[in-house]
């Protein structure tokens, strides 16, 4: 078997679609409060992704874990913000929220990566 380019393009699409909103959230809006020196945990999670991207090389498994990392360290930016007082008491479910959709979405990037690795799924003999 070989890669899936539907599901690699799939990926590729997902994962840098939310790369762009984060960055917008943390450039322009702000994503804990009105931005700043909070917003940096969310770089910081991005970071883990470029690197975890750049051993990947671009293949497909590499690519499913760095972005499942990704997944993690994004949901870890958003709880250490709200554990660190960052957020106000009116926008702590608002940074769950973003945090837990942005997590979801690297997540569903790494489902369509593995999906695409077709080399590493050999049909079991029953």
């Amino acid at each position: 078997m070989r890669t899936s380019p539907t599901w690699y393009a799939v990926g590729l699409v997902v994962a840098l679609g939310t790369t762009l909103v984060i960055g917008f959230g943390i450039a322009a809006l702000g994503i804990v409060g009105d931005g700043g020196p909070p917003d940096l945990l969310y770089a910081g999670a991005l970071a883990v992704g470029a690197v975890g991207v750049a051993v990947a090389r671009l293949r497909p498994h590499g690519m499913a874990l760095a972005l499942g990392a990704t997944a993690v360290a994004v949901l870890l930016a958003g709880a250490v913000a709200v554990a660190a007082g960052l957020a106000e008491d009116d926008q702590t479910l608002d940074v769950f929220w973003l945090s837990a959709g942005f997590a979801g979405l690297f997540g569903l990037a790494a489902w369509a990566f593995e999906r695409s690795d077709g080399a590493r799924h050999v049909a079991r003999p029953r």
